[in-house]
Order: C-alpha cells, then structure tokens, then sequence
C-alpha cells in the first residue's frame, strides 16, 4: 500500500506498538496478541488489527503475532531498521538537554551536527562534535546527507531557520519551538510543546 493511503493516525501509533512490543521482548516474551497489547496500551483490540492491516498480514487467528517478527516489520515499515543522522539547530540550554539525551542515539537517531549563532558557542567541542556556525547549514547537511533536524531556538527565529533547513534538503523537523511553523506539505514537522500539554491537563483539573 502507498504510503499516502495509509492515514496519518495510523502512523503516529505505530511507535506506540513498536515500543510495546520492544517491551514485552526484553521481558522475553515470543508472543502476543491484539487483545495484550490493547490491554497494555489502552487501543481496542480491533483498532490495532485494523492499523497493521494496511501493511499486511502479520498474525495468526488463535495464535496472535510473534513479537520478533512483529517488531522487526513495524521497525521496517518506520524505516527505523536503519541509522539516521540528525542536525541539531539551537545549542542552548534546550539544545544541551537534547544532546545528552540518550534515547535518541538508541534508537538509532544520532545528533552528528550542531549549530548555533552565539559565537562564544560556535567552535566548542561537544562530545567529539564542534558547534558550527548557521553559516555552515549548506555544507555540513549536504555533505552528511542529512534529512532530519531538531528545532531547539527561540520561537521569534523558528520560522526563518526553518526555511533555511528546508532549502538545505532537509525534509523532516522535529521542532521545539513554541510556534507552528508554516511547511510546504512535503515536509514532515513534529511538535514537542510541554506547556501545550501541561494546559491540556489543567483543564481537567478542579
């Protein structure tokens, strides 16, 4: 099935099974079923065998889905059965954070350039990587191949940096930014706003 056909909800719960399934294989379980991970993940039983029926046939009936197997093609499927390279634009105290986060590098995103516009930044060695100027964004992504960046700067540059990035061939931002940015629809933009969220809980607060 193409890629397009598949609606973008569906996507966005394959991570959700991906690490399900990574869960209950560490814990050294084979298999599973809809109803477990339903039950684990809160999504009705159906919902998921629906999701995964747009990628093919991964189960049994009576016998459920060897995890293994399971996880490797949800993996495939996400394209993360390989390694990416990620462009990190803001080294602030955001973009430190970000950094020396681990969960990206296990998963196999790796933070292999890092930019900023501070000049008291620009030429520290990080963790054997330099802080490169905004200047070098062309040469550095171009000559790593780079089509995934983090967006950790302030919101009033978000937009501008944005455009460069997408200019440079980058085709998918992770973007921290408290700002929507405006993308042609090519480009695939995540949005990690913890203030959103923390107001999205208030709500429901007495």
């Amino acid at each position: 099935m193409a890629t397009n056909d598949v609606p973008d909800i569906v996507i966005g719960r394959l991570p959700i099974y991906l690490r399900a399934l990574t869960l209950l294989q560490e814990a050294g379980q084979e298999i599973t079923s809809s109803h477990e991970l339903g039950d684990r993940l809160g999504i009705g039983s159906a919902q998921i065998r629906k999701d995964l029926s747009h990628f093919g046939e991964f189960g049994k009936q009576g016998t459920g889905y060897e995890i293994s197997y399971l996880r490797e093609q949800i993996a495939k499927i996400l394209h993360v059965d390989r390694d990416w390279t990620v462009a990190l634009v803001g080294f602030g105290d955001l973009g430190q954070a970000i950094l020396h986060y681990g969960g990206f590098h296990r998963q196999g995103f790796h933070i292999e350039a890092i930019f900023d516009n501070d000049p008291e930044k620009i030429g520290q060695q990080i963790e054997g990587k330099t802080v490169r100027s905004l200047d070098n964004l062309a040469k550095v992504i171009s000559a790593q191949n780079i089509r995934i960046a983090i967006l950790a700067v302030p919101a009033g540059a978000a937009q501008e940096v944005a455009n460069t990035l997408i200019e440079m061939g980058i085709k998918a931002i992770l973007n921290y930014a408290p700002i929507t940015l405006s993308v042609p629809g090519n480009i695939q933009v995540q949005y990690v706003d913890p203030v959103m969220h923390l107001q999205r809980m208030a709500y429901y607060l007495e």
